[in-house]
């Protein structure tokens, strides 16, 4: 898939107020700090087109983007902040929780997921939490570059085996790097390939 156009449309906290239509939607999220905006511009290549926070756990908000005018990328809240207060935690749970269980349009979910750490208990939850609800969702390894030779790969194995203990089949799974570009045509691809089957 080529993009050709891309373009912020709407941020807000609310789902009844994100973009009316039928354009399908793919959204991403993960942990604060996860490289997520970084991912977005890549896959867009549109280098500001997600704001990259130096202050983790910034994104409060849904953020739309009309990509090929034909569907929507969405930038959900990064959850598990640790220096958020507790009512912070539950204003980012509940804006979450009311996209992915309530959005029609939503088509996949992207979950990314930091390569270089051993798996994570706020991670496997969230996943379990999205097969509890009959979530579509694939997950995306970020920040693939930072690791050197088979260490990358020794991480992966090891989380698709602690996903194994309570998958019998394991979500689909890329490897990416904003760096280098690693992991954008297969993601597009991926979008390309569900949209053609809607």
């Amino acid at each position: 898939m080529e993009i050709t156009s891309a373009e912020f449309v709407i941020s807000n906290t609310d789902v009844k107020k994100c973009p009316a239509g039928i354009f399908p939607e793919y959204a991403f999220i993960g942990r604060s700090n996860v490289g997520k905006s970084s991912l977005i511009n890549m896959l867009t290549s549109r280098k500001g087109l997600a704001m990259t926070s130096a202050t983790p756990g910034k994104t409060m908000l849904i953020n739309h983007f009309l990509i090929n005018k034909n569907w929507y990328l969405v930038d959900l809240p990064g959850y598990g902040y640790a220096r958020r207060g507790q009512k912070g935690k539950d204003q980012i749970r509940t804006i979450i929780e009311d996209y992915i269980l309530e959005r029609e349009q939503m088509t996949n979910l992207f979950v990314l997921i930091d390569s270089r750490l051993e798996p994570q208990k706020i991670d496997l939850e969230f996943i379990e939490w999205l097969g509890e609800n009959g979530i579509p969702f694939a997950i995306i390894f970020t920040k693939a570059d930072k690791l050197k030779g088979g260490r990358l790969k020794m991480n992966i194995n090891s989380y698709l085996r602690e996903l194994g203990k309570q998958w019998e089949e394991l979500p689909p799974h890329f490897i990416s790097s904003s760096e280098d570009r690693t992991g954008r045509t297969e993601i597009l691809d991926y979008i390309e390939n569900i949209n053609k089957n809607l």
